[in-house]
């Protein structure tokens, strides 16, 4: 371009002579003409399911991604993205909403609540800036739809449906590339399953390799699919007018990615390509064939979508533009959460930096892989927990079946697969301890209502949206639930009547947070509290009654476990307590293993269905007590 030519001669120090200088200035005003007479870029997403950073354009040598790596190579890769969620639910609803599900009680896979009144998802900010706005086809969002969203949302939706000159915002998704892909059977592999990079923390097995592989086949498969949504557009002659998008939703579909706040369930593949007539919407790092280090999030979508078509980002997004007129500085962390994955309850946080992730374990008493059916149809896993059982993996492939510590670090530039944790290192105690104050000042500064339990988030919001109860602290005075969760689950010997004190507290929150720690510590303060966890048998609120139940039916005395297998029974029928509540008494009494069979004839004719609940959550219970009847049985 003529303006590039006069930069290169002023560079050189040569002098600018008059007609130079006239050439770059209309340079520069044809650069801005698009911005100067409101043109707005068209922009494309081509999204998929359970990808992360596996095209061969990102350094995978394994991988055949043709497609995809040209778009690479016309655009900036993002190699520090991450999905926020390790699981499809969440992190969908992270994306439509431009903040994070821990704000909006909405963290747990496929819950269903409302955002705050006045906040709206951003395909409607994009209709209220004149965007055609279509989604080919999946939602699977935790939120209610606040209004109409999309103009169209459908297999058949399509930018091609916009009326004349409108500028369109498009999403085509691809599920080829999902978990339940992985194992479909039969397959003919076109990796060499004996070529597949197999991480430490998974066995090596025909199972193992086979699963790998079947992925990375699905991602070439998908990449077709993409080569083809690229070559609609140019045959649209709509190449030059429109910024393009490509990731996946999360981490891989294979076992300890998917649903683990790990950077391997969180790290996927960002990649823009901004054509020249928008190359001032772009960020300073853009470059063709470029890769940045600069941490973006899903959280950061929405208000990214916003700074390029001229909009600034609403006051309630909690992300930040990484490219259009209204482009942030690069912040220093990366943040992510992992809620009730399925059938089973979980609650971690988790931060990264350029090179270091953090996790905190707010209920390290459960184990990493807590049997979840539909994880537990991929060969991969049924084969991994069998080889655990039977003593055959080492060190870093038991870990997965096995309770986890309070905090974790992991050095991505040494330990790429997350498996030797630094918590515990003198040499990383100042990592750790800016990474610990990073999450906390997270949390708080989102208002995380995750540590209220699931059914007390809803009993709390009423008629509310959570966030609107989340920043209400009479309902929830935050500062001293986090402060009970922090202190029960960081395992530290010596604290049981500070924990006992908090069975105290006249918030149910923090009577459960109590309960929680020392149900943590094991039989011995078990034991030593009884009496405590006697009286929180019969507390008003359910879920302080589920944790001292599951509390004394593990290692209580034979006559504790009984009166509290009798009062975790009376909570898990869903019709007569609901959903959220009826699920967790169905863990509890799960995790009391055969101490549990005494309630095998009431469970067999419960009702665990809440017809109440939103439908997708309602099932749940469903899966739960099923495999709960089947070890009992045993």
């Amino acid at each position: 371009m003529a303006n590039n030519a006069a930069v290169r001669t002023s560079q050189r120090g040569g002098a600018m002579t008059q007609a130079t200088r006239r050439q770059f200035v209309a340079g520069l005003t044809a650069a801005a003409a698009p911005a100067a007479e409101g043109a707005k870029p068209n922009i494309l997403w081509i999204t998929c399911e359970d990808t992360g950073p596996h095209l061969h354009g990102c350094g995978d040598e394994y991988s055949v991604t043709p497609n995809l790596d040209a778009l690479m190579k016309r655009g900036l890769y993002y190699k520090n993205a991450w999905s926020n969620a390790p699981v499809c639910a969440p992190a969908r609803t992270t994306i439509i909403s431009g903040m994070y599900p821990p704000s909006l009680g909405a963290e747990n896979m496929r819950s269903e609540t409302r955002m705050a009144p006045g906040q709206q998802m951003y395909p409607q900010l994009l209709r209220e800036s004149g965007y055609y706005c279509t989604n080919n086809s999946k939602t699977d969002y935790n939120l209610e739809e606040p209004g109409k969203v999309w103009d169209e949302s459908s297999p058949k939706a399509h930018w091609r449906n916009r009326a004349a000159g409108q500028p369109f915002f498009s999403i085509v998704n691809f599920t080829i590339t999902h978990e339940s892909q992985i194992r479909t059977r039969p397959h003919v592999w076109k990796h060499d399953p004996a070529k597949a990079r197999i991480p430490a923390y998974h066995p090596d097995t025909p199972e193992v390799r086979k699963d790998w592989a079947q992925y990375y086949d699905n991602i070439t498969t998908m990449d077709g699919l993409a080569g083809k949504v690229l070559e609609e557009l140019r045959a649209d002659g709509l190449e030059q007018d429109t910024i393009v998008f490509f990731y996946g939703d999360h981490g891989s579909g294979m076992p300890r990615s998917k649903r683990w706040p790990y950077n391997s369930g969180l790290n996927v593949s960002i990649v823009v390509h901004i054509p020249k007539k928008f190359q001032h919407l772009a960020p300073p790092e853009y470059r063709e064939g470029g890769v940045t280090g600069r941490m973006v999030a899903f959280v950061d979508l929405a208000p990214t979508l916003l700074s390029l078509v001229g909009r600034k980002p609403e006051p309630y997004h909690q992300g930040q533009p990484f490219m259009g007129v209204h482009t942030a500085a690069p912040r220093p962390f990366n943040y992510g959460f992992r809620g009730r994955m399925d059938e089973r309850i979980d609650m971690v946080r988790t931060v990264r930096d350029e090179r270091y992730v953090y996790i905190r374990n707010y209920m390290p008493y459960k184990i990493y892989g807590q049997y979840i059916a539909y994880m537990f149809e991929t060969p991969a896993t049924a084969v991994w927990k069998k080889m655990y059982d039977e003593g055959k993996l080492n060190a870093a492939q038991r870990k997965f079946w096995e309770t986890k510590p309070a905090e974790e670090l992991y050095d991505l530039d040494a330990d790429r697969d997350e498996v030797n944790n630094l918590a515990g290192s003198r040499e990383h105690r100042a990592v750790l301890e800016k990474l610990r104050q990073a999450e906390r000042d997270w949390i708080m500064r989102i208002r995380d209502v995750g540590f209220l339990p699931e059914g007390e988030i809803q009993a709390r919001a009423g008629a509310d949206a959570p966030y609107v109860m989340g920043h209400d602290g009479k309902r929830y005075p935050m500062k001293k639930i986090v402060a009970a969760a922090e202190l029960a689950s960081s395992l530290r010997p010596g604290v049981e009547q500070q924990l006992v004190r908090l069975m105290s507290d006249h918030d149910n929150a923090v009577r459960y947070w109590g309960a929680m720690g020392l149900l943590m510590r094991g039989e011995p303060a078990v034991r030593a509290q009884a009496d405590a966890l006697r009286k929180g048998l019969a507390d008003e609120a359910p879920y302080v009654r589920i944790a001292s139940g599951e509390a004394l039916g593990r290692y209580g005395s034979d006559a504790d476990a009984r009166r509290a297998l009798d009062v975790l029974v009376a909570l898990a029928p869903a019709d007569q307590t609901n959903a959220y509540v009826s699920l967790a008494a169905l863990n509890a009494i799960a995790a009391m293993g055969q101490r549990a069979k005494p309630a095998v004839a009431a469970l067999r004719t419960m009702n665990v269905v809440d017809k109440r609940a939103p439908k997708r959550a309602a099932g749940y219970g469903v899966t739960a007590l099923k495999k709960l009847l089947a070890d009992l049985s045993v």
